[in-house]
């Protein structure tokens, strides 16, 4: 029998001590750089975005690979490019830790229009106040003194 999988997954991180660096041009090399890096990987992007400080993965993943060695290896590979190409003054790294929330088929549509308004959203709340929402809306415990 073959294998058929449908795993969405919504990633969530941000760049270390919330520096507000993924602006303009810039932002959209960096996201388009992890879609391929994502794509080499075996799984599909299927929407990134976000704002200065963080950014939003959609991705239908593998079922042979694990979402803490996808988000490894994004991170890793994002920042060398990064690095390399001195987009930044100084060193570039993202924050330890992401936020990974399963989805189904049916709410896709609506999780591709969350991500993609990331400017909207970001003018009412900050990372922060966002990130708790999505922990909250999942049941997810967790110690506030580790979210930034």
């Amino acid at each position: 029998m073959s294998t058929y999988t449908q795993i969405y997954i919504h990633l969530v991180f941000h760049v270390q001590n919330n520096q507000p660096l993924l602006k303009g041009e810039i932002k959209a090399r960096i996201f388009k750089y992890i879609a391929g890096i994502i794509k080499n990987l075996g799984h599909k992007p299927i929407i990134i975005n976000g704002v200065s400080d963080h950014v939003h993965i959609l991705v239908g993943l593998s079922p042979d690979k694990t979402i803490s060695d996808l988000v490894k290896e994004v991170k890793r590979c994002s920042t060398n490019f990064i690095n390399e190409n001195k987009f930044f003054r100084g060193k570039f790294y993202w924050q330890e830790g992401y936020g990974a929330f399963s989805y189904s088929r049916s709410q896709l549509d609506d999780v591709v229009r969350y991500i993609k308004n990331q400017e909207q959203h970001h003018r009412k709340w900050t990372f922060r106040e966002e990130y708790l929402k999505i922990l909250d809306k999942f049941g997810v415990d967790y110690d506030p003194r580790y979210i930034e």
